[in-house]
């Protein structure tokens, strides 16, 4: 007998779950509190609890596992078109129940307490490098009002701000002045926050065999290779290397009709913050590296840099996915092989 499948659409205090009794055929559609889920799931027959993958959903996803139930999480974009009325927690919980029972729905891989740990620490840095980007901005352009100009750059900027701290206060209001010392202050409590935050993501890589192999892989730094473990979650979720790259949106968007396909740009889709990762790590390859594959100089000669620069991190993704999958280490001599089709 088959086992039970709920669609559950999750909040933060209520939680709304449709399922059809596998014994009796009964249709139900329940709301519940957060206390209340989680008692009658631990009540329930093992079965098969379905969540779109959105904030909370791979704590709840745990969660639900040790339970004993089976855990299968969808991208919200694939629940969406079942979704038959208006967008209600109802209509949600019946579109992910429908759309769990599609066949070859794609589903994502359920993160680790500590895949997701190492997410949020790349979040916190990410925030604090935009966090510097932007005082160091406001910086520049507040003395550029009093006819103070700067080098380009934030390194430049700081340095000479550094050597012509005199030459500041002399030509800024001291209102302005002391405000300009209380963002350098700030700027030196940010600067101490990200190295503070790159020095455990470079612990977090060393202590992981995964996010070590994967470091090995040119343009791929001690940041790239510990998002690249943490969004992946686990490789079996992805067939091939190839569908790992397209879903982080380094292949080209497709769109055709009467048998015609259109290539356009890259597609951008699944994780953009990895996917920067990727192409900066494939753009210093491209122009910095003195040992740059054949390859990429023969096709320098026919396209743009940024289509060099996309096709590597392309491959740097499907490298990535290949080392996980089959436990290899990094070889840079490595070919791989087509297996001949039996005829």
């Amino acid at each position: 007998m088959n086992a039970t499948s709920y669609g559950l659409d999750i909040a933060q205090t209520v939680f709304q779950m449709y399922w059809v009794d596998g014994q009796t055929g009964e249709i139900s559609n329940r709301k519940f509190r957060r206390e209340q889920l989680i008692r009658f799931l631990s009540t329930r027959e093992p079965g098969r609890v379905v969540l779109e993958a959105c904030g909370g959903a791979h704590w709840w996803a745990r969660k639900i596992r040790d339970l004993g139930h089976e855990v299968v999480l969808l991208h919200a974009k694939y629940v969406r078109p079942f979704v038959k009325t208006n967008k209600t927690d109802s209509a949600d919980a019946e579109a992910i129940w429908t759309a769990s029972r599609q066949p070859g729905m794609r589903t994502v891989a359920i993160k680790s307490e500590e895949q997701q740990a190492i997410l949020s620490l790349h979040r916190i840095r990410s925030g604090l490098v935009a966090t510097r980007t932007r005082e160091t901005n406001q910086i520049r352009g507040l003395l550029a009002e009093y006819g103070l100009h700067f080098r380009y750059g934030r390194k430049a900027l700081m340095n000479e701000l550094n050597v012509r701290m005199a030459e500041i206060e002399s030509s800024v209001p001291a209102l302005v002045w002391r405000g300009i010392l209380r963002q350098l202050e700030q700027l030196r409590h940010i600067e101490q926050g990200i190295d503070e935050a790159e020095r455990e993501n470079l612990l977090w890589m060393k202590s992981n065999p995964q996010a070590k192999a994967l470091e090995a892989i040119p343009g791929v730094g001690p940041l790239t290779a510990t998002a690249a473990v943490a969004v992946m979650g686990s490789p079996h979720a992805f067939r091939s290397g190839r569908a790992f790259a397209a879903s982080l949106g380094l292949v080209p968007r497709q769109r055709g009709t009467g048998g015609k396909v259109k290539l356009g740009g890259i597609s951008k889709r699944g994780d953009p913050y990895l996917r920067q990762l990727f192409i900066h790590g494939a753009r210093i390859v491209v122009t910095h590296s003195k040992q740059c594959p054949q390859w990429i100089g023969e096709l320098l000669k026919r396209r743009p840099i940024n289509v060099v620069v996309v096709a590597l991190a392309n491959k740097m993704a499907r490298t990535a996915w290949a080392l996980l999958a089959h436990h290899r280490a990094y070889d840079r001599k490595f070919m791989s092989e087509r297996l001949s089709m039996a005829t």
